[in-house]
């Protein structure tokens, strides 16, 4: 009797919880979506919990059957809100009224035990000045040159020995086969590390040897990112908070991994406080340091920030974009005859690294990229939150605390954004009659953003991306393996990142060889 009393007290706040928010849901007016039917108790819940699994597809799917290219969802114990595909919605969204639409306490509230309020994870003034100094920041010339020298030195000393090491050791035998998503991702935290904080994490060694562990800072962040995004996830919102008041499950994981890296950030923000070269240096945080104007814990926030927007967006456009290359041996062709033609303009031989602006010729290869961008954005969709009664363009109403999302993955396949061949990939799209790059609207084309929180960091990707492609095409060959290459479009994990799922198996060959 005792113990049935003890359960009944302990799952009574949840019955509670649910009850409140049930009878709250069924009386508001909620969201709908055309084509998908709402269950008079259970809202969207048993169609969200059939697609869960491919929620990006099957969103698209609706968007794209929606004459308003938007889809609203409401299910019991969540949050109501849309989705949208509608770049005049991303417009109203991400600058018309963009006062309206900020992350909101929700979603700020999920992140907070691990990112604080950092740029990434803050709203209103909070937001705006650590936004105004990082700008001011980045718009500085010896930053961009830092950048350059950081991509540049883990292009030459680190990426590449490593894919010659793999190529010649496939010749006379069996070839290596290197999970290329993986090496992009060492890549891309070792540089992201580098220029947030000057910490060379070292995922990828000098000499091109291939760690079989990864630095035990990346493996903790990726893990603290993936659990605490699974939280947006949870069909019953309040399971997560749950889990974490009883340190349970993957609360209890995520708890471990937050206080690991939290540790490891703090151990740098101090070292680099008592440093007496940190005015000489010209990583992220040494910048914020030399101010002297904030406290250790609101350094190390603004730094987990950066990593978190650098940590996998250019290892996941390059995932994909070698994946499309795979089968399109014509625009391998296209990349090489414009690196050739900047080798020859610029006066530099095969080996040698691009400069920024030799970088900034390769039109062709900033199209290329672009266009993969478009089918498979790194960031697939960005949340926000409505804070007052407002009315989309087209009269739709939206209600005070519902999330409004805007979803790039289906926006890149709408055919009333950028015409029936939106399928396809064209990289011809993306250029004017004199072969220069011509830029789409940020509102149709929302990789990096749109607005005042428009992406900071979009020069660097394309340095880095460009660096890394021109680099490996004027070399060698990235050979998908058959399997992955002929079966398809492969799995993606729905998370802050479009990562592929089982990474990308290559072979990588020198240019002129064959397997």
């Amino acid at each position: 009797m005792e113990f049935y009393a003890y359960s009944m007290l302990l799952i009574l706040p949840l019955i509670l919880y649910m009850s409140y928010h049930l009878t709250r849901t069924l009386a508001e007016k909620k969201p709908t979506t055309h084509g998908l039917k709402a269950h008079p108790l259970l809202g969207h819940l048993p169609a969200f919990v059939k697609n869960s699994h491919r929620f990006l597809d099957w969103s698209t799917e609706l968007i794209a059957g929606s004459p308003e290219m938007r889809i609203g969802l409401w299910i019991p114990g969540m949050r109501s809100g849309i989705v949208t595909g509608n770049p005049a919605d991303v417009e109203h969204i991400l600058r018309t009224n963009f006062a309206n639409y900020p992350k909101g306490q929700h979603a700020i509230g999920m992140l907070e035990d691990f990112l604080g309020h950092g740029l990434f994870n803050s709203d209103g003034e909070q937001w705006l000045w650590q936004r105004k100094n990082a700008s001011y920041e980045f718009s500085k010339r010896s930053l961009r040159k830092f950048v350059v020298d950081v991509v540049q030195a883990e292009v030459a000393n680190r990426l590449l020995p490593l894919l010659r090491r793999a190529a010649g050791d496939g010749v006379g035998g069996d070839a290596v086969v290197l999970d290329l998503q993986d090496v992009l991702q060492r890549f891309g935290f070792d540089t992201i590390c580098m220029v947030a904080f000057g910490h060379d994490p070292r995922c990828l060694a000098d000499g091109g040897v291939l760690e079989e562990a990864k630095s035990e800072f990346m493996h903790n962040f990726g893990e603290a990112l993936d659990l605490v995004i699974g939280r947006f996830m949870d069909p019953i919102e309040v399971s997560w908070k749950i889990k974490k008041w009883l340190n349970i499950g993957t609360e209890r994981r995520l708890k471990k991994a937050i206080a690991d890296v939290h540790a490891f950030a703090m151990d740098i923000v101090r070292a680099r406080r008592q440093s007496a070269s940190v005015k000489d240096r010209d990583d992220v945080l040494s910048r914020f340091v030399a101010s002297d104007e904030h406290s250790d814990e609101v350094l190390r926030d603004i730094v987990l920030s950066f990593l978190v927007a650098g940590r996998e967006t250019t290892s996941s456009g390059l995932t994909w974009f070698f994946w499309l290359l795979s089968s399109r041996p014509d625009v391998v062709a296209r990349i090489a005859d414009e690196v050739r033609a900047v080798r020859k303009a610029t006066g530099t031989r095969p080996g040698e690294p691009f400069g920024f602006d030799a970088l900034r010729e390769m039109h062709y290869l900033h199209a290329a990229l672009t266009e993969s961008m478009r089918l498979y954005p790194p960031v697939p969709t960005d949340p926000q939150s409505c804070a007052a009664d407002d009315t989309l363009p087209d009269g739709t109403f939206v209600r005070a605390g519902w999330f409004v999302n805007y979803s790039a993955y289906a926006m890149g396949r709408l055919a009333a954004i950028w015409g029936e061949d939106c399928m396809e990939y064209r990289p011809e799209r993306w250029l004017g009659d004199d072969g220069a790059f011509q830029p789409a609207s940020p509102f149709r084309f929302t990789v990096f953003h749109a607005g005042p929180r428009m992406c900071l960091g979009k020069e660097m990707a394309y340095v880095q991306m460009k660096s890394i492609v021109a680099n490996v095409i004027e070399e060698l060959v990235v050979d998908v393996v058959k399997e992955v290459a002929g079966g398809g479009v492969p799995e993606h994990v729905f998370s802050i990142s479009l990562r592929m799922k089982g990474g990308l198996p290559v072979k990588i060959r020198r240019n002129g060889e064959s397997f």
